[in-house]
């Protein structure tokens, strides 16, 4: 039998970029083990930083064929898992229990579809592997409970009368201000009362060992975002916007912010970038086009993906099931793990906070 170099092997290996965050898999120390045994089967043992189901199928098949054109192998099995680490926050603030990220999403100013974006986001996070929770950190409009279809007038758990259980929906871990208020009770507070309600709500829930939890922060960026920001330990956070010039300030402002309150802003999301016609197909930039990109150029920062402006996305939110639930296979929904995934490997480039959850891996593809 032919002698299986394994320089041949790592470099066989090493063909493989990731496509997020560029580099091989030996850089990236995703590599846990490399065997060969006597009959010339080689095993491949990877572990990918962020929350990768969706690319693990794809790298299973490219490493495969590259090992076994490697000489004198025969056979090569290659397993594709994930493990999410827990990463520094602003300020060293301590950590919510269960929950090893928070990232927040926030907007400038309201209608650009960020809690649409927020719920697809934490769907599509989970659809790639992550366990994931959501706070609705809107209190003066939450909506996260109707987007996800939880029961009007539902109301979470209570343990040692004074731990919430969260709700659970479509899987998610969920919070909201709506759970524990009815419609006919107006949220009419200052924003220390705000802000203290939101504390509450993320630091007297029970949540189980969630990887991510998204924030659904109020839109803009006045002093109850200022003190969220300030008070809620989180690792990163993502802007959505839409191509106006208008909604653009508002984005900047909100990078602004987050930078303001040492928050690293891990990209841009451009929602309504190009409406599709329903009936024909036609493409048109309703609200002018390049404003996600020219915004993260200027800030150094990066395009996470852009959204098209399309009646589905509005009904099947407004119905309680989003996208990414609706229609898994859509473009739409690809491009909502595409942002996913790519928020994940933004994510695994910063600093670890060891003294945060303990991580869990999940093994995805076999």
């Amino acid at each position: 039998m032919t002698q299986i170099s394994e320089q041949a092997l790592q470099a066989a290996v090493r063909e493989y970029r990731d496509p997020y965050l560029e580099k091989d898999l030996y850089d990236l120390r995703a590599v846990k083990s490399l065997e060969v045994d006597e009959a010339g089967k080689v095993t491949l043992m990877v572990e990918l930083p962020y929350p990768s189901k969706g690319i693990a199928g794809a790298l299973k098949q490219l490493v495969t064929n590259a090992l076994e054109n490697v000489d004198g192998v025969v056979s090569a099995d290659v397993h594709v898992g994930q493990k999410v680490h827990s990463y520094k926050v602003q300020k060293d603030l301590p950590s919510v229990p269960g929950v090893k990220n928070i990232i927040a999403v926030a907007s400038g100013k309201g209608g650009v579809g960020k809690s649409t974006t927020a719920v697809n986001l934490a769907l599509a996070l989970q659809a790639e592997g992550a366990r994931v929770g959501m706070l609705d950190a809107d209190i003066y409009g939450p909506s996260i409970g109707m987007m996800l279809g939880v029961p009007d007038g539902k109301r979470p758990g209570v343990r040692e009368e004074k731990y919430f259980v969260p709700m659970e929906a479509h899987g998610l871990q969920t919070m909201s201000m709506a759970y524990v208020t009815t419609d006919k009770t107006p949220m009419v507070w200052r924003g220390p009362m705000v802000s203290g309600a939101v504390m509450q709500l993320l630091q007297q829930t029970l949540w189980d060992e969630l990887d991510y939890m998204i924030v659904d922060m109020p839109p803009g960026t006045g002093d109850i975002q200022l003190t969220l920001a300030q008070k809620v330990p989180v690792t990163g956070a993502v802007i959505v916007t839409t191509p106006q010039d208008i909604a653009l300030l508002d984005g900047k402002r909100g990078i602004e912010m987050f930078r303001k309150v040492d928050i690293p802003v891990l990209g841009v999301v451009e929602n309504m970038s190009v409406h599709i016609c329903s009936n024909c197909g036609h493409e048109e930039h309703l609200f002018g086009e390049g404003g996600g990109e020219r915004i993260s150029d200027e800030y150094d920062t990066t395009l996470l993906g852009q959204l098209p402006l399309h009646m589905t996305i509005r009904e099947q939110t407004d119905g309680g099931e989003p996208t990414v639930i609706a229609e898994p296979d859509s473009e739409v929904a690809r491009r909502y793990c595409d942002i996913a995934r790519r928020v994940g490997a933004e994510l695994s480039t910063r600093e670890r906070n060891l003294s945060g959850a303990i991580s869990s891996m999940s093994v995805t593809s076999h």
